[in-house]
């Protein structure tokens, strides 16, 4: 099995590091192979998806990436920005369904920015669509504005854009994960405002009628959002678009104490994947040792559950990560009074010492 290891940026190498340590501490004979990606990317070709890069990509069983972006790369024109590579390789791969958990372990509810009683047992899945939406719409761009009451300013523009097929593939994915779960799925649009997003709440209504062991309902973007920090437990499985997945993901992640802990997972429709935390680039402490791993390493382990077929060795790192939280030893991300302060290494280590 083959895996593409893609570092990137910032606090990338720091915290995929640790999540090979991980892997190879599972004593499976994985084929490894590391290539620049992002801002390294362009250091080393002039492009932040080098040619071989994606190649590996497209070759490999999975991809693990770390983080991509540097502010250093900021007046870059927009198509050599690292930022392009991840959604270079989402394009190519077709990773077009992005499953986000976010679980707040018991050892973190203190951690969390809301109260206890509120979060305690939260256990959510996003599933975001990935390559369509106002990130891939075309025609997008910056021209003279041809009309209303500004006309002859300049402008940018953007379109969104949804496919029926793009709709339903996603939905499908988001009930069969509901199945699997509580069969509670909400749909979270725009409806009221937005003809996109009019005709994504039709599809996926319709979708529902292969599903009716599934409950259903519908929520405007806004109210998901305050509903997340409200009673965030009232969700199960949310489905929405690539903008709306975006910004509630990474809300719903705050919930369990630190974005450091959320893993995700982009999938084809073959559960080909490439998995990445949640979190960015975090240049500020890039080199400081003092990144959180551990949603790297959760990314690692959902891995192996849905791309590798490793579902024990998924179980096993799961284990693991719950065993060090238990211990109580915390990066800084997730400290709190009378738990133990680590490094990123030391987490690492922490977690390949659990799984024995």
């Amino acid at each position: 099995m083959k895996i593409a290891v893609l570092p990137g940026d910032g606090i990338g190498p720091e915290i995929i590091g640790q999540a090979v340590k991980v892997l190879n501490a599972l004593g499976e004979s994985f084929e490894m192979e590391t290539a620049p990606v992002g801002g390294a990317g362009y250091e080393a070709s002039g492009h932040p998806l080098p040619e071989a890069t994606l190649k590996l990509a497209l070759e490999a069983d999975a991809v693990l990436f770390g983080a991509v972006g540097d502010w250093k790369y900021d007046k870059l024109d927009r198509p050599l920005r690292p930022e392009q590579a991840i959604l270079g390789l989402r394009k190519n791969l077709n990773l077009f369904a992005n499953l986000r958990p976010a679980i707040l372990y018991p050892e973190l509810a203190g951690a969390s920015t809301l109260k206890p009683e509120v979060v305690s047992g939260l256990d959510i899945l996003i599933v975001r669509e990935l390559t369509g939406d106002i990130y891939f719409g075309q025609p997008r761009g910056m021209r003279e504005c041809p009309d209303g009451p500004f006309k002859g300013s300049r402008e940018g523009f953007d379109t969104m854009r949804y496919s029926e097929p793009e709709i339903r593939r996603i939905a499908h994915v988001a009930f069969q994960a509901a199945q699997k779960r509580g069969k509670r799925l909400t749909s979270v649009d725009k409806a009221n405002v937005l003809e996109t997003f009019q005709f994504w709440k039709d599809i996926v209504t319709d979708v529902h009628k292969e599903y009716p062991d599934v409950e259903l309902d519908h929520m405007y973007v806004d109210n998901a959002a305050m509903q997340l920090v409200r009673a965030p437990k009232k969700f199960d499985v949310i489905v929405t678009g690539n903008m709306f997945g975006d910004i509630l993901s990474d809300a719903a992640a705050m919930l369990t104490g630190s974005i450091g802990m959320l893993p995700s997972a982009s999938l084809d429709a073959n559960n080909k994947g490439l998995y990445e935390p949640s979190h960015g680039s975090a240049p500020d402490i890039a080199g400081k040792g003092i990144a959180n791993p551990l949603a790297t390493i959760l990314s690692a382990a959902m891995m192996l559950r849905y791309s590798l077929n490793k579902a024990e060795q998924a179980d096993r790192v799961e284990n693991a990560v719950k065993k060090v939280l238990a211990q109580g030893l915390r990066t800084g991300d997730i400290y709190e009074e009378g738990t133990t302060k680590v490094g990123t290494e030391q987490m690492g280590d922490a977690v390949v010492k659990a799984l024995a």
